[in-house]
């Protein structure tokens, strides 16, 4: 898992606020314990553990062995076409989309380069957006294109990954991912930083004065903190002496 003791800087987290749904995901999988022991097991047996070679429908919807270490930037996510509606996929056009002369306008060969399962990722320019694809089996590159696109509720939210990967392929401007509003990613942002302070044993007060920037308590000096509880102990004692038995089971505080 990722080193939770970078929750004390709030810029570690910044890039959470333009985040795609599917990449705040990777940044809860790579927190969860089970998943980073499956990953050591998985990369102990294989000498690449780099590589996206193997599906594991049980690790989150993912089809990867991932390292939990890397950042999203540099952490090659390849997610289940069914389950992450940001995933295109693309097959052969059918004749009646070709043009005359056999081609469509545009095919998209070394743009659009996948591993051997078909799976492939198309980056913007500065890297700071991309898109899943997948092309379908038998289907190339320098090809005439299509991209399927279910007719149900959840076609909305492929048609807008589809958007994306038109504008990164025509130099058009990338549209942001709507799937997550503002005031979600600021609140995932706020929830994964709560959530390495406590793996990495702050308390709720001194995560909420790190998060707030609120100065620090000072810790008590032990033996300040061995008189009090020396103090806590006498009092309690002080008030149940005398109790007994004969005074029906129950410790009265404060009866003299």
């Amino acid at each position: 898992t990722p080193d939770a003791t970078r929750w004390r800087s709030s810029t570690y987290y910044d890039h959470v606020e333009s985040s795609s749904a599917s990449d705040i995901a990777w940044e809860w999988l790579r927190r969860n314990e089970a998943y980073d022991l499956d990953f050591e097991a998985w990369s102990r047996n294989s000498t690449t553990a780099d590589t996206l070679s193997i599906k594991s429908a049980s690790d989150g919807g993912c089809d990867f062995p991932v390292d939990p270490l890397l950042d999203v930037p540099v952490a090659n996510i390849f997610w289940d076409v069914g389950l992450d509606t940001s995933v295109v996929l693309i097959t052969q056009s059918p004749d009646e989309m070709v043009v005359p002369g056999g081609r469509s306008g545009t095919t998209f060969e070394g743009a659009l380069n996948t591993d051997d399962s078909g799976n492939g990722l198309l980056r913007s320019g500065d890297s700071a957006q991309r898109v899943q694809f997948i092309l379908t089996a038998e289907t190339r590159a320098d090809a005439p294109l299509a991209a399927v696109i279910p007719l149900g509720l959840d076609g909305f939210d492929r048609v807008e990954a589809l958007l994306q990967l038109l504008a990164m392929l025509h130099g058009r401007i990338i549209p942001s991912d709507t799937r997550l509003t503002r005031q979600q990613r600021t609140r995932q942002r706020k929830m994964l930083r709560a959530f390495d302070a406590h793996r990495d044993g702050a308390t709720q007060q001194h995560h909420g004065r790190i998060e707030h920037e609120l100065p620090l308590l000072e810790p008590d000096a032990p033996d300040q903190r061995e008189r009090q509880q020396r103090r806590q102990h006498e009092e309690a004692v002080g008030q149940v002496e005398g109790v007994g038995p004969g005074d029906g089971g129950a410790l009265r505080q404060g009866d003299n």
